[in-house]
């Protein structure tokens, strides 16, 4: 496998990123060409609409599963790095940091992680500015 690093650290699951998206757009194309179409015959209307509306429901699902699903990760990623910076400096991570940055940190190795910590609190750091700083990069296999 090759080594992660900022460049290469996002993953994509091309199942839920390019398939189930993509049949979910074409869908919603359809089901939106199928009402036009329908707008002149009422026989049609009705389940031309509710097509429509299932369409829309499911992008908002998908949608809203993967950022469910996001979030639970973020949540296991600040305990694992507060307790991370509790063994490395007998301190809790800064009140100030952010879930967001916090994630960012967990790529640091642990020789870098309290000092640029400290730095991401003070100077409050975004995400990306975080991940650029890291110089020993501390790879996250099972984030999706």
């Amino acid at each position: 496998m090759q080594e992660q690093n900022y460049a290469n650290h996002r993953q994509f699951v091309p199942a839920y990123h390019f398939v189930l998206s993509g049949i979910l757009i074409l869908t919603l194309i359809g089901s939106i060409v199928n009402l036009y179409e329908a707008l002149g015959n009422h026989e049609r209307l009705y389940s031309a609409s509710l097509i429509v509306v299932l369409v829309v429901s499911s992008l908002l699902i998908t949608a809203l599963f993967r950022m469910f699903a996001l979030k639970a990760q973020d949540r296991a990623i600040r305990a694992e790095e507060n307790l991370r910076h509790y063994v490395l400096t007998g301190k809790l991570l800064d009140a100030r940091l952010s879930v967001l940055q916090i994630v960012a940190l967990r790529f640091a190795g642990d020789e870098e992680f309290a000092a640029l910590a400290a730095r991401a609190a003070a100077e409050s750091l975004p995400p990306d500015a975080i991940k650029r700083a890291v110089e020993h990069w501390r790879a996250d296999t099972y984030r999706v």
